[in-house]
């Protein structure tokens, strides 16, 4: 596995555990391996995917990057240390873009969120990130991208401590989207 392949998978188990602050050990391995099909492209490589995020989970702790617990049901769990945290900002969101493949697929990429009021300042700041990132506002709470950007809503979700707050939804077609073609440019 290459370095810029352990470098995602770390990624993504940082984001995955930054999203939900703690989950539980079992609860890790699927959504990381939920994550890691953007990583690890191969189908040969499926198999593996567990023994890869296990291996990185534990060279995460001896980092310092995660701990170990129990919960009050006695069960397993994961969550990021302060280091980890930091570790997590490291992979500034300010330096992702959204790339723009040669062909569209023809799917766009919906982010909902509701946001409580006592959160508006964190509300603020996720609508100023995806405008900055290139979304359309659709309606009010519901922005718009027609290219793949789900890493990026990752990492914003985890930036904010939002995870359940927003949703991520991948759309076959927008009634009257003309104008959505138009603004992106998709003829």
């Amino acid at each position: 596995m290459t370095t810029e392949r352990r470098t995602k998978v770390k990624q993504a188990v940082l984001a995955t555990v930054g999203v939900a602050g703690v989950l539980m050990l079992t609860a890790v391995a699927p959504n990381c391996v939920q994550l890691l099909r953007y990583v690890i492209k191969s189908p040969g490589q499926r198999a593996t995917r567990l023994y890869y995020i296990k291996s990185v989970v534990g060279r995460m702790a001896d980092a310092g990057l995660v701990s170990f617990g129990k919960n009050h049901k006695g069960q397993s769990t994961i969550r990021l240390t302060d280091k980890g945290r930091k570790e997590l900002k490291r992979y500034d969101i300010g330096t992702k873009v959204i790339s723009k493949p040669r062909h569209w697929d023809g799917k766009y990429r919906l982010i909902i969120f509701d946001i409580k009021e006592w959160k508006r300042n964190v509300r603020d700041e996720l609508r100023n990130w995806l405008k900055q990132l290139g979304f359309l506002l659709l309606q009010r709470s519901v922005w718009v991208c027609p290219y793949e950007c789900r890493e990026v809503i990752i990492l914003l979700k985890a930036h904010f401590k939002i995870g359940r707050e927003v949703l991520y939804i991948t759309a076959e077609e927008i009634e009257n989207d003309r104008w959505l073609r138009q603004e992106f440019g998709l003829g």
